[in-house]
């Protein structure tokens, strides 16, 4: 095996290194009988690598020895065949009645109220959901990975659409730095960043500022659902629109923010790097301070002055209501102290009398 190697960095928020590396080898060795999955668990529960809802990340680590055999520092059992020929026939949705196009649906929204998202749960939603996009969907429908959530875009009229919510982009440079997020930051809080990576609404709908509509449920609604499923909140959102076939103007209207564009250099795996065309990034934070939750030393250091000027300001402030209120009572008590006009007159008369009285008896 080779001696030392480099810092790799996995898909899921980890890095493991040379340590990580001599104790996958010994574990090879000494676990002979144990298959690539049951490794990987292994593994898993030996570093702790957990997801954020506290599930081993078994294919995060299957990837990351795959990387390392491929690497040559570590030799493999070998792969499942059976498993092998499920994952390569992978058949095509076939488009059913069920999913066949509507009377058409034209009228303004008011009209077409209540619209509402509708989460997809079971098996047989889950088919529906997935034959929908394939049919209609210009991606079509392709197997999620990670952590993911349907909707249903519904109303009393029928389905009118469907959206799917999913992981981040791994590694955005326009993004990270807006963020203000190292690396290590990224892979520590990437999950708490979730991606539109389906909007869909049927092409018998036509129904103007439906999908500004849709997304402003969605921003009020994702966190709960997520946390429902997954067992955590998210704290913002990103998605990746088209410039060639899209101007993103629902995503405008819902208060999504513009950040730029991608690079189009597309997802690199081991020696192949899949090309694509650069996208409009448009990003939704969920929570006011979203970057301090999302572990951006930046913004906790920006954070930590905004709250040391603010404490520093009340101070301030308390210490001149103080002051004030000294000067007001030291006032009133003068003024308690100080004799009236009539008064003051009476006691002269009286000095003046006393006076004349001394001089005569002098």
């Amino acid at each position: 095996m080779a001696g030392r190697t480099e810092s790799i960095l996995t898909t899921c928020g980890r890095e493991a290194g040379q340590a990580e590396l001599e104790h996958a080898q010994e574990i090879i060795r000494l676990c002979r009988g144990l298959s690539r999955k049951k490794l990987a668990l292994t593994l898993c529960e030996h570093w702790g690598w957990v997801s954020p809802t506290g599930g081993l990340q078994e294919r995060a680590c299957t990837k990351l020895l795959e990387k390392w055999e491929a690497a040559g520092l570590v030799c493999l059992p070998e792969k499942d065949a059976s498993r092998q020929r499920q994952s390569l026939a992978q058949k095509p949705i076939a488009a059913t009645a069920r999913t066949a196009e509507q009377e058409p649906i034209c009228c303004e929204l008011a009209q077409l109220q209540p619209v509402w998202l509708e989460v997809v749960s079971g098996r047989e939603a889950t088919a529906l959901w997935s034959e929908y996009v394939s049919r209609y969907h210009p991606l079509g429908c392709k197997r999620t990975i990670g952590c993911t959530l349907r909707y249903f875009i519904s109303s009393e009229r029928g389905r009118l659409g469907c959206l799917l919510m999913g992981n981040a982009a791994v590694a955005l440079a326009v993004r990270d730095k807006w963020i203000g997020w190292s690396r290590q930051e990224r892979l520590a809080h990437l999950p708490w960043v979730l991606n539109n990576q389906r909007l869909l609404l049927f092409p018998w709908v036509r129904v103007p500022h439906l999908v500004s509509h849709v997304l402003g449920q969605l921003a009020g609604r994702v966190q709960g659902d997520w946390e429902a499923r997954w067992g955590y909140r998210p704290v913002r959102m990103e998605t990746f629109v088209d410039p060639a076939h899209y101007r993103g103007v629902g995503y405008r209207a819902a208060g999504w923010l513009l950040l730029g564009q991608s690079t189009g250099e597309g997802i690199r795996r081991g020696q192949h790097t899949y090309q694509t065309t650069p996208k409009m990034i448009f990003v939704r934070p969920l929570t006011p301070d979203f970057r301090a939750q999302l572990g951006s030393t930046e913004a906790m250091a920006t954070r930590c002055v905004h709250v040391e000027q603010e404490t520093v300001s009340k101070k301030a402030k308390a210490k001149a209501k103080a002051k004030a209120k000294a000067k007001a009572k030291a006032k009133a008590k003068a003024k308690a102290s100080k004799p009236a006009v009539g008064d003051r007159a009476a006691m002269k008369s009286a000095s003046g009398g006393s006076g004349t009285s001394r001089t005569a008896r002098r």
